[in-house]
């Protein structure tokens, strides 16, 4: 068994995820939703930020259980809460099947996608948070772009989050202007005074 073609083969299934959209967006219309890709890179970001927030001691451990959460899903297909009722497919046994033949590679990545699973340590309380507050970010956007009924995924996800952090970051996205960011800048000449340019 050749490893190395193994990984490589590994590394462009997981690229992938860039293509497999998230589904649960379409039932609000949306023709081309965030895809899982997306999501398990604003997850792996808002992980490392509330893992900070939280006081863990390793932040980039909670970034790395986000990241990994939904690899499976390249074999799977992201499955919305219709679409579990029906689908029977077996998480666990498609991410076995990704990881065979991986060597230490796939231990590690079986090892982080079963701790993020458990939920039982710290960081995959915080990484299991950053999903959940991932999708209400997604969320807040939506609603302000006029998608009014993803405004259910937020009131839902809310009571998930388990960490203080969270709880309060979700409380301010709930009404937050997504775009608040940028307009904030009066002009690209204004904004290089500011910063010292």
């Amino acid at each position: 068994m050749n490893v190395i073609k193994n990984v490589v083969n590994f590394l462009f299934e997981m690229g992938k995820l860039e293509y497999t959209p998230r589904s649960g967006w379409q039932y609000l219309g949306i023709r081309d939703p965030e895809s899982v890709g997306e999501h398990t890179a604003g997850s792996a970001q808002i992980a490392f930020v509330l893992a900070m927030m939280e006081g863990h001691k390793n932040p980039c451990h909670c970034a790395t259980l986000a990241l990994w959460h939904d690899a499976d899903e390249v074999r799977t297909l992201d499955q919305n809460r219709v679409s579990k009722c029906y689908n029977k497919t077996s998480h666990e046994q498609a991410m076995r099947d990704q990881v065979f033949g991986l060597g230490n590679v796939g231990d590690g990545v079986t090892i982080v996608r079963n701790e993020f699973e458990e939920g039982k340590t710290k960081g995959s309380i915080i990484a299991q948070d950053a999903d959940v507050l991932q999708m209400i970010r997604k969320a807040r956007e939506l609603v302000v772009r006029g998608y009014h009924d993803a405004q259910e995924w937020i009131d839902s996800g809310i009571p998930r989050l388990q960490t203080k952090s969270a709880k309060l970051l979700a409380e301010e996205i709930r009404t937050a202007d997504p775009n608040a960011w940028w307009k904030s800048f009066k002009s690209r000449t204004s904004f290089a005074d500011t910063v010292g340019l």
